[in-house]
């Protein structure tokens, strides 16, 4: 096997012995089991598996000495195939870019949402709840109840036995509610193009939206499309502005509606944001209607910003109780990292 001229000693942990120079296919196999294993399993598996093909490292060694290191071929390697592919299949990739928006489908919203739903029912004295979610995507949040959250304090909410399993790091001093989550007894999304993830095609779109190299959240999605699918949520495809007074209406009587939107307004108009304040408003001249708001500083109407500046890397968590036209709206927390970072502002 060749040796590299010009390349660098070995590391720290290397398996070669300092001072001699190692094979490419050695380099290949160091940079795949120690340096991309910290950061990139992709990369871990692909410099494995080319320090184990005599042919594919006689290609790399067609490059000059000084260009054969696994983070040059590898990135050359990365912008090849996908140049490659995108001119092999132009029509096919144009086609599905055209059709499908992206999405994401954070589950930290979760630690955000299951307090905040839960303090909205406390206030309304609400013993059931309907879960409205706007910007559904595939309406994973509305599982909200059914996932076990852990915060970095020791607190804990949900389910504990559930398979997906969540945590959030707690910002200042002031701790989560501990209070269960009522009973919900209907769960609807809203979306101009919602996902069904028991159709085998837009559960693979939603697993194309992610990283490929970002096993973890891989495996949690997929955790959570499985939940999900045992109990598919309705889905409402439209216009939100639209559309929200017969979500609300698909709720029963005797429970309390709890519309949700995280992070979805900021593509509305303002006044669009009016005229979705209105709606809710008008829902709730037969029964009361919350409304928990995860959004930009200043995108909620009537949720006070704190003083806060806009842009400033950070939402506010809003809660509003619509009671015969009357309107209670307060900011109860901020977060961080769509949900990771949670701070708790409001009085237990």
């Amino acid at each position: 096997m060749a040796r590299i001229a010009g390349m660098p000693g070995p590391t720290a942990g290397s398996a070669a012995p300092v001072g001699r120079a190692r094979t490419l296919a050695q380099v290949y196999r160091h940079f795949g089991e120690v340096d991309a294993a910290r950061t990139s399993p992709l990369y871990e598996r692909v410099a494995v598996a080319l320090s184990e093909s005599g042919e594919a490292l006689r290609a790399i060694e067609a490059a000059p000495a000084r260009k054969r290191h696994p983070t040059v071929i590898l990135a050359a390697l990365h912008a090849a195939a996908a140049i490659d592919t995108l001119l092999r299949m132009t029509d096919s990739v144009v086609a599905i870019a055209v059709r499908r928006p992206t999405r994401a489908n954070e589950t930290g919203r979760c630690a955000v949402l299951y307090p905040a739903i839960a303090e909205a029912a406390r206030r309304a004295g609400a013993n059931t709840v309907g879960l409205i979610d706007v910007g559904c995507s595939a309406g994973l949040n509305l599982n909200v109840d059914r996932v076990g959250i852990t915060y970095s304090n020791g607190e804990s909410l949900g389910d504990p036995s559930s398979p997906v399993q969540l945590s959030s790091s707690i910002v200042g001093d002031r701790p989560i509610p501990a209070r269960a989550m009522p009973e919900v007894v209907a769960r609807v999304g809203v979306d101009l193009d919602p996902v069904d993830v028991t159709d085998a095609d837009d559960a693979r779109w939603l697993r194309a939206c992610l990283w490929p190299d970002q096993p973890e959240r891989a495996a949690r999605l997929d955790a959570e499309m499985a939940l999900a699918a045992t109990a598919p949520p309705l889905l409402l495809r439209g216009d939100a502005v639209e559309i929200v007074p017969d979500a609300v209406a698909r709720v029963p009587a005797d429970a309390l509606p709890v519309v949700t939107t995280t992070w979805a307004l900021s593509s509305f108009s303002l006044e669009s944001r009016l005229r979705f304040l209105h709606r809710l408003d008008e829902a709730a001249v037969d029964q009361a209607v919350a409304w928990v708001s995860v959004e930009g500083v200043g995108v909620a109407p009537t949720i006070p910003t704190l003083g806060d500046r806009r842009a400033s890397g950070h939402s506010i968590i809003g809660l509003a109780l619509f009671d015969r036209s009357a309107l209670r709206a307060e900011a109860i927390g901020r977060c961080w990292s769509q949900g990771r970072f949670l701070a708790w502002l409001a009085d237990s």
